[in-house]
């Protein structure tokens, strides 16, 4: 899994962003971030306003996506391991604009950035 990691990030199939760069991309403007924990993940702590997808369920549910192709996308896990396929089945899938969150909600929490522990207000 790290050698894909390392590869598709090399190819520049997408890029990483840390999370004090996806702070300044959201301050920015609008910006989509999706979750691809499970549901129990995320309800212990997600980024405000994120949209929830587990990995597990990305085939399946992907095309429920569709409605984001155009955003600038941030793709968060809790490390950063499974982050590097759903950037990879967004971009097959026409998604153009796609970044993965460096380090997961894991970098996330430990810069203490703004968290929200609920249930989805929507998943995909």
């Amino acid at each position: 899994m790290l050698f894909r990691f390392l590869f598709e990030t090399l190819m520049g199939k997408h890029s990483t962003v840390s999370a004090i760069g996806a702070v300044e991309l959201m301050n920015k403007g609008e910006v989509t971030v999706i979750d691809v924990r499970e549901v129990s993940e995320f309800i212990k702590s997600h980024i405000e306003d994120s949209v929830n997808l587990a990995s597990t369920k990305f085939d399946k549910k992907i095309n429920e996506l569709d409605k984001y192709k155009t955003d600038l996308v941030i793709i968060a896990c809790q490390t950063g391991t499974r982050s590097p396929a759903a950037c990879s089945k967004l971009l097959k899938n026409g998604f153009t604009n796609v970044h993965m969150l460096k380090g997961g909600i894991q970098a996330w929490e430990d810069l203490n950035l703004p968290i929200r522990k609920s249930k989805p207000k929507h998943r995909a």
